[in-house]
Protein backbone atom coordinates (compact mmCIF):
# COMPACT_ATOMS: atom_id res chain seq x y z
CA UNK A 1 0.00 0.00 0.00
CA UNK A 2 2.93 2.32 0.68
CA UNK A 3 4.16 1.54 -2.40
CA UNK A 4 1.08 2.60 -4.36
CA UNK A 5 0.41 5.50 -2.44
CA UNK A 6 4.37 6.73 -3.09
CA UNK A 7 4.00 6.17 -6.76
CA UNK A 8 0.20 7.70 -6.93
CA UNK A 9 1.74 10.88 -5.41
CA UNK A 10 4.48 10.90 -7.66
CA UNK A 11 1.58 10.85 -10.57
CA UNK A 12 -0.77 13.45 -9.08
CA UNK A 13 2.35 15.71 -8.53
CA UNK A 14 3.11 15.22 -11.89
CA UNK A 15 -0.24 16.74 -12.99
CA UNK A 16 -0.17 19.02 -10.60
CA UNK A 17 3.08 20.46 -12.03
CA UNK A 18 1.86 20.58 -15.64
CA UNK A 19 -1.57 22.28 -14.69
CA UNK A 20 0.82 24.89 -13.14
CA UNK A 21 3.05 25.37 -16.31
CA UNK A 22 0.40 25.38 -18.32
CA UNK A 23 -1.43 28.09 -16.07
CA UNK A 24 1.69 30.22 -16.85
CA UNK A 25 0.90 29.94 -20.64
CA UNK A 26 -2.27 32.34 -20.61
CA UNK A 27 -1.43 34.59 -23.10
CA UNK A 28 -3.86 34.24 -26.89
CA UNK A 29 -0.40 33.31 -28.86
CA UNK A 30 0.81 31.04 -26.31
CA UNK A 31 -1.33 28.05 -28.19
CA UNK A 32 0.38 29.03 -31.51
CA UNK A 33 2.87 26.85 -33.27
CA UNK A 34 5.84 28.57 -33.97
CA UNK A 35 8.49 29.99 -36.53
CA UNK A 36 11.97 29.32 -35.05
CA UNK A 37 15.01 31.30 -36.71
CA UNK A 38 18.46 31.26 -36.02
CA UNK A 39 21.07 33.33 -37.06
CA UNK A 40 24.84 32.75 -36.35
CA UNK A 41 26.69 35.55 -34.70
CA UNK A 42 30.40 37.02 -35.86
CA UNK A 43 33.30 34.76 -35.66
CA UNK A 44 32.34 32.67 -39.06
CA UNK A 45 33.27 29.12 -38.80
CA UNK A 46 32.82 28.93 -35.43
CA UNK A 47 29.86 30.70 -34.98
CA UNK A 48 28.07 29.15 -38.08
CA UNK A 49 28.96 25.75 -36.19
CA UNK A 50 27.16 26.75 -32.84
CA UNK A 51 24.61 27.79 -34.77
CA UNK A 52 23.78 24.50 -35.77
CA UNK A 53 24.45 23.12 -32.88
CA UNK A 54 21.72 24.78 -31.53
CA UNK A 55 19.28 23.80 -34.50
CA UNK A 56 19.67 19.92 -33.50
CA UNK A 57 18.97 20.76 -29.87
CA UNK A 58 15.49 22.44 -30.89
CA UNK A 59 14.77 19.41 -33.36
CA UNK A 60 15.84 16.92 -30.34
CA UNK A 61 13.35 19.10 -28.42
CA UNK A 62 10.36 19.03 -30.67
CA UNK A 63 10.93 15.50 -31.34
CA UNK A 64 10.72 14.51 -27.85
CA UNK A 65 7.66 16.35 -27.77
CA UNK A 66 5.85 14.70 -30.68
CA UNK A 67 6.13 18.18 -32.02
CA UNK A 68 6.46 17.94 -36.24
CA UNK A 69 9.19 20.28 -37.59
CA UNK A 70 9.35 21.82 -41.43
CA UNK A 71 12.63 23.69 -42.18
CA UNK A 72 11.51 26.86 -44.23
CA UNK A 73 15.09 28.07 -44.71
CA UNK A 74 18.32 26.71 -44.56
CA UNK A 75 21.85 28.64 -45.28
CA UNK A 76 24.87 26.59 -45.02
CA UNK A 77 28.38 27.60 -43.16
CA UNK A 78 31.33 28.51 -45.36
CA UNK A 79 33.09 25.83 -43.90
CA UNK A 80 30.45 23.85 -41.13
CA UNK A 81 27.51 25.09 -39.69
CA UNK A 82 24.90 27.53 -41.03
CA UNK A 83 24.89 31.05 -41.28
CA UNK A 84 20.81 31.42 -40.65
CA UNK A 85 18.04 28.79 -40.65
CA UNK A 86 14.31 28.60 -40.38
CA UNK A 87 12.03 26.20 -39.03
CA UNK A 88 8.42 25.75 -38.27
CA UNK A 89 7.34 23.62 -35.33
CA UNK A 90 3.94 22.28 -35.49
CA UNK A 91 2.22 21.49 -32.30
CA UNK A 92 -0.01 22.88 -29.40
CA UNK A 93 1.79 25.97 -27.23
CA UNK A 94 4.70 25.54 -29.32
CA UNK A 95 5.05 29.18 -29.19
CA UNK A 96 4.51 28.87 -25.46
CA UNK A 97 6.95 26.52 -24.35
CA UNK A 98 9.58 27.87 -27.37
CA UNK A 99 9.55 31.94 -26.38
CA UNK A 100 11.85 31.43 -23.54
CA UNK A 101 14.62 31.05 -26.32
CA UNK A 102 14.32 34.57 -28.11
CA UNK A 103 18.21 36.01 -27.56
CA UNK A 104 21.44 35.62 -27.79
CA UNK A 105 23.46 31.88 -26.94
CA UNK A 106 27.07 32.29 -25.60
CA UNK A 107 29.17 29.32 -26.03
CA UNK A 108 32.37 28.94 -25.02
CA UNK A 109 34.49 25.69 -25.83
CA UNK A 110 37.99 24.00 -27.09
CA UNK A 111 37.45 24.93 -31.29
CA UNK A 112 37.67 21.89 -33.00
CA UNK A 113 38.71 24.61 -35.95
CA UNK A 114 42.01 25.72 -34.45
CA UNK A 115 45.04 23.69 -35.00
CA UNK A 116 46.42 25.22 -31.22
CA UNK A 117 43.53 23.84 -29.76
CA UNK A 118 42.97 27.44 -27.84
CA UNK A 119 39.24 28.44 -25.90
CA UNK A 120 36.80 30.29 -28.46
CA UNK A 121 33.79 32.07 -27.29
CA UNK A 122 30.76 31.96 -30.40
CA UNK A 123 27.79 33.80 -30.47
CA UNK A 124 24.36 32.98 -32.24
CA UNK A 125 20.74 35.02 -31.98
CA UNK A 126 17.15 32.80 -31.52
CA UNK A 127 14.52 34.08 -32.03
CA UNK A 128 10.48 32.59 -31.70
CA UNK A 129 7.61 33.99 -33.83
CA UNK A 130 3.86 32.73 -33.12
CA UNK A 131 2.56 31.69 -36.51
CA UNK A 132 -0.57 32.89 -37.49
CA UNK A 133 -3.62 30.42 -37.35
CA UNK A 134 -6.68 30.78 -39.57
CA UNK A 135 -8.78 32.81 -36.96
CA UNK A 136 -6.17 35.43 -37.20
CA UNK A 137 -6.66 37.87 -39.66
CA UNK A 138 -3.34 39.90 -41.11
CA UNK A 139 -3.55 41.73 -43.98
CA UNK A 140 -0.84 42.68 -46.31
CA UNK A 141 -1.56 44.67 -48.81
CA UNK A 142 -0.06 43.59 -52.33
CA UNK A 143 1.64 46.91 -52.75
CA UNK A 144 3.50 46.70 -49.58
CA UNK A 145 5.60 43.41 -50.40
CA UNK A 146 8.79 43.66 -52.51
CA UNK A 147 9.14 40.22 -53.81
CA UNK A 148 12.93 39.44 -55.23
CA UNK A 149 13.58 36.15 -56.62
CA UNK A 150 17.66 34.45 -56.23
CA UNK A 151 19.29 31.30 -56.73
CA UNK A 152 19.79 28.78 -53.92
CA UNK A 153 22.75 28.62 -52.02
CA UNK A 154 24.12 25.51 -50.51
CA UNK A 155 22.70 21.57 -51.04
CA UNK A 156 19.82 21.22 -52.98
CA UNK A 157 20.57 19.59 -56.86
CA UNK A 158 20.70 20.96 -59.71
CA UNK A 159 17.45 22.30 -59.70
CA UNK A 160 17.75 24.31 -56.88
CA UNK A 161 20.91 25.79 -57.65
CA UNK A 162 20.62 26.79 -61.42
CA UNK A 163 17.18 28.57 -61.05
CA UNK A 164 15.95 30.95 -59.34
CA UNK A 165 13.66 29.48 -56.73
CA UNK A 166 14.65 31.60 -53.79
CA UNK A 167 12.81 34.27 -52.77
CA UNK A 168 13.57 37.22 -50.69
CA UNK A 169 10.36 39.12 -49.29
CA UNK A 170 10.60 42.84 -47.65
CA UNK A 171 7.36 44.11 -46.16
CA UNK A 172 8.07 48.44 -47.19
CA UNK A 173 6.09 49.75 -44.20
CA UNK A 174 7.84 48.03 -41.30
CA UNK A 175 11.10 47.10 -43.32
CA UNK A 176 11.13 43.25 -41.97
CA UNK A 177 12.28 41.00 -44.37
CA UNK A 178 12.15 37.31 -44.83
CA UNK A 179 13.29 34.76 -47.43
CA UNK A 180 12.94 31.39 -48.41
CA UNK A 181 14.92 28.44 -50.29
CA UNK A 182 14.67 25.25 -49.25
CA UNK A 183 11.81 24.30 -51.71
CA UNK A 184 12.50 23.38 -55.47
CA UNK A 185 9.20 25.45 -56.28
CA UNK A 186 9.58 29.35 -56.53
CA UNK A 187 5.80 29.30 -55.90
CA UNK A 188 6.19 27.27 -52.35
CA UNK A 189 9.08 29.23 -51.77
CA UNK A 190 7.01 32.37 -51.95
CA UNK A 191 3.99 30.70 -49.65
CA UNK A 192 6.73 29.66 -47.11
CA UNK A 193 7.60 33.50 -47.04
CA UNK A 194 4.53 35.24 -46.54
CA UNK A 195 3.71 32.59 -43.79
CA UNK A 196 6.99 33.70 -42.12
CA UNK A 197 6.00 37.56 -42.95
CA UNK A 198 2.49 37.18 -42.19
CA UNK A 199 3.82 35.83 -38.42
CA UNK A 200 6.01 38.90 -37.69
CA UNK A 201 4.00 41.24 -38.54
CA UNK A 202 1.62 39.28 -36.19
CA UNK A 203 4.06 39.81 -33.52
CA UNK A 204 4.65 43.20 -34.19
CA UNK A 205 0.95 43.72 -33.79
CA UNK A 206 0.74 41.97 -30.38
CA UNK A 207 3.55 44.19 -29.48
CA UNK A 208 2.13 47.63 -30.08
CA UNK A 209 -1.08 46.42 -28.41
CA UNK A 210 0.63 46.21 -25.22
CA UNK A 211 0.63 49.28 -23.19
CA UNK A 212 3.54 47.67 -20.98
CA UNK A 213 6.40 46.10 -21.75
CA UNK A 214 5.82 42.48 -22.87
CA UNK A 215 8.15 39.94 -22.09
CA UNK A 216 8.40 38.87 -25.89
CA UNK A 217 9.30 42.60 -26.45
CA UNK A 218 11.90 43.34 -23.93
CA UNK A 219 13.88 39.81 -25.14
CA UNK A 220 13.78 41.21 -28.48
CA UNK A 221 15.78 44.19 -27.23
CA UNK A 222 18.37 42.35 -25.43
CA UNK A 223 19.50 40.80 -29.04
CA UNK A 224 22.21 42.15 -29.20
CA UNK A 225 25.73 41.00 -28.68
CA UNK A 226 27.59 40.50 -25.69
CA UNK A 227 23.81 40.36 -23.72
CA UNK A 228 23.56 36.74 -23.83
CA UNK A 229 20.51 35.67 -21.97
CA UNK A 230 22.24 31.70 -21.84
CA UNK A 231 25.78 30.78 -21.64
CA UNK A 232 26.67 27.13 -22.69
CA UNK A 233 30.17 26.58 -21.14
CA UNK A 234 32.50 23.33 -22.09
CA UNK A 235 35.94 24.28 -21.08
CA UNK A 236 37.58 24.07 -18.74
CA UNK A 237 34.05 22.90 -17.03
CA UNK A 238 30.61 21.73 -17.94
CA UNK A 239 27.63 24.06 -17.22
CA UNK A 240 24.94 25.92 -19.12
CA UNK A 241 23.20 28.40 -17.18
CA UNK A 242 20.61 31.08 -18.04
CA UNK A 243 21.90 34.40 -17.07
CA UNK A 244 18.16 35.68 -16.08
CA UNK A 245 16.31 32.94 -14.35
CA UNK A 246 19.95 31.67 -12.94
CA UNK A 247 19.34 28.18 -13.54
CA UNK A 248 21.95 26.27 -14.41
CA UNK A 249 22.83 22.29 -14.58
CA UNK A 250 26.41 20.86 -15.38
CA UNK A 251 24.83 17.99 -17.87
CA UNK A 252 25.38 19.67 -20.94
CA UNK A 253 25.56 16.58 -23.06
CA UNK A 254 21.44 16.48 -22.03
CA UNK A 255 20.94 19.94 -23.12
CA UNK A 256 22.28 19.93 -26.08
CA UNK A 257 20.21 17.02 -27.07
CA UNK A 258 17.10 18.79 -26.18
CA UNK A 259 16.62 18.68 -22.59
CA UNK A 260 15.86 22.23 -22.25
CA UNK A 261 12.47 21.84 -20.31
CA UNK A 262 13.64 22.69 -17.07
CA UNK A 263 15.06 26.20 -18.86
CA UNK A 264 11.88 26.64 -20.08
CA UNK A 265 10.11 25.94 -16.47
CA UNK A 266 12.07 28.03 -14.63
CA UNK A 267 11.84 31.05 -17.02
CA UNK A 268 7.87 30.80 -17.26
CA UNK A 269 8.11 30.55 -13.46
CA UNK A 270 9.93 32.97 -13.30
CA UNK A 271 8.16 35.76 -15.51
CA UNK A 272 4.99 34.77 -13.37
Amino acid sequence: MHEELASQTSVLAKRLDDFEFRSFLSNEEDSQEAILSIHSGAGGTESQDWAAMLLRMYLRWAEKHGFQTDMMDYQSGDEAGIKSTTVEIKGPYAYGYLKSESGVHRLVRISPFDANKRRHTSFASVFVFPETGEDINIEIKPDDIKVDTFRASGAGGQHVNKTSSAVRMTHIPTGIVVQCQTERSQFKNRESALKVLKARLYQKALEDERAKMAVVEATKKKIEWGSQIRSYVFQPYMLVKDHRTEHETSNVNAVMDGEIDDFIHAFLSHKE
